[in-house]
């Protein structure tokens, strides 16, 4: 009997683990690789608890909107994260969480098991994500960049983790940068992206 239940229990995580994958939008490959459902599941999950109950209530709730199903590949550009200070800056916060939920490990994952997609990281990988997007307002990470992102940093070859060189807080840089970059709080005034007008009134997020 008690295996029978653990078959279940572990059955009904996969379930809410692609339910939590599917609202944020991340596409069927990403749901199978982190939950070990088939295709045809996932579709079947999305039909049956998203897309029927949503469109029977859309008669009361007009407001309501189903999640997009994405086509095509996932985001797979390091550069992303770094390109900007706004970037740099929700990336870093991302990291950041990822590391006090325990989605992140304290220090890059071995050759031998680089993959961090399982079960019950994806379910520290959403409560991240969750905890991201509440933090600001228009976040301009989507689902399918965190995972990536949580996926390079536990790789640790083309990103990592450092301190700003000023103040120390976490800042997701360049594996093979030569200097450390500065956080948006410690920047000169006028480097910033005019989407991080208002980070210097937030707390920096350090180690």
């Amino acid at each position: 009997m008690r295996i029978h239940d653990d078959r279940y229990s572990r059955e009904r995580r996969r379930f809410e683990v692609a339910l939590h994958f599917i609202r944020f939008e991340a596409r069927t490959r990403t749901i199978r690789v982190w939950t070990g459902l088939t295709d045809d599941r996932i579709r079947k999950l999305y039909r049956s608890y998203i897309r029927d109950p949503l469109c029977d209530a859309r008669g009361r709730n007009a407001h309501l909107a189903l999640p997009v199903r994405h086509r095509g590949k996932s985001p797979r550009q390091a550069s992303f994260f770094t390109r900007s200070a706004r970037a740099r800056h929700e990336s870093s916060s991302f990291a950041s969480l990822c590391r006090i939920t325990g989605a992140l490990p304290s220090s890059p994952m071995s050759a031998a098991a680089r993959d961090p997609a399982s079960l019950v990281r994806g379910e520290l990988l959403c409560q991240a994500y969750e905890l991201y997007r509440a933090r600001f307002d228009a976040p301009l990470l989507s689902f399918e960049h965190a995972e990536f992102l949580l996926r390079a940093l536990c790789r640790g070859d083309e990103l990592t983790l450092s301190g700003c060189r000023d103040c120390g807080a976490l800042l997701v840089s360049d594996r093979w940068s030569l200097r450390a970059p500065r956080c948006i709080v410690c920047a000169p005034p006028g480097t910033g992206h005019r989407g991080c007008r208002n980070a210097r009134s937030r707390a920096a997020w350090r180690t």
